[in-house]
């Protein structure tokens, strides 16, 4: 949770609770047992600024958290946020201070010990999320429960999220899936190639030859070559990452390596 540590923020993101209950709550959580603790942050929120967000950063860090999430606010489409943006009730943050307050997250996280190890996630060493690490290696996942999403065996399902929908498929032994694909030769590989890009260390070339039997150098050799020429990707002996320059606008490189 958390979020922000600004309450006026807060309330704007319709969190019901209060900055002075964050610490207490991690506290309680630790007295109770646990020492891999994590926090999310969400930066760029109107009204917010350079100062504000550096107020946030150092108010998680004096936390000693583990792990720290932190993303961008975005406006989905068809939500009342993004309505009210539609609408000229709400002003983004505009792209450059947006973009100055994930340098600054990368910065003064790294400053606390807390390392960047994919786009938008920090951690101590050791306490990278297992879990994700799992997702972002394209490996295998169980989902369970409503809207739960799985991936096994290279088909990616997901259940009924509808609630009584999804009982009523438990309760009479039917499947709650709802629907389901599967990816395989080139799609797999471009997607494992997606999801490897958006941690740190990149693709490792050998690994990912093994799981999809493709050349990376090979299949992306286009955007690879257009990327490295422009100083967003590099090549290290056997892997390819994005370079820091690339971190703040990824989603638009990646693209390129999604369809080829």
């Amino acid at each position: 949770g958390a979020q922000s540590f600004v309450q006026r923020e807060l309330d704007f993101l319709g969190r019901g609770y209060t900055v002075d209950s964050i610490g207490p709550g991690v506290q309680q959580v630790r007295t109770a047992g646990f020492d891999n603790i994590s926090l999310d942050l969400i930066f760029a929120v109107p009204g917010s600024s350079l100062d504000s967000w550096k107020y946030n950063l150092r108010a998680a860090v004096a936390l000693a958290v583990n792990h720290i999430s932190a993303y961008s606010l975005t406006y989905e489409d068809r939500t009342p946020l993004a309505k009210d943006m539609a609408a000229g009730l709400v002003t983004p943050v505009d792209e450059d201070t947006d973009r100055a307050m994930y340098e600054l997250t990368i910065d003064e996280l790294a400053r606390a010990g807390i390392d960047q190890y994919e786009i938008s996630n920090f951690a101590r060493p050791g306490f990278e999320c297992r879990h994700n690490l799992n997702c972002w290696a394209n490996g295998s996942y169980a989902g369970i429960g409503p809207g739960a999403t799985s991936y096994l065996k290279g088909t990616r399902s997901t259940n009924f999220a509808d609630i009584e929908k999804y009982v009523r498929a438990i309760t009479s032994g039917t499947s709650a899936v709802e629907s389901s694909e599967t990816l395989a030769g080139r799609e797999r590989a471009c997607e494992t190639a997606v999801l490897n890009l958006r941690r740190r260390r990149g693709i490792d070339l050998a690994e990912f030859k093994s799981r999809t039997g493709f050349d990376a150098m090979e299949l992306f050799t286009e955007p690879i070559r257009t990327y490295q020429e422009r100083g967003l990707i590099e090549k290290d002996g056997g892997r390819i990452f994005l370079t820091r320059q690339a971190l703040g606008i990824a989603d638009s490189i990646l693209c390129d390596f999604a369809l080829v």
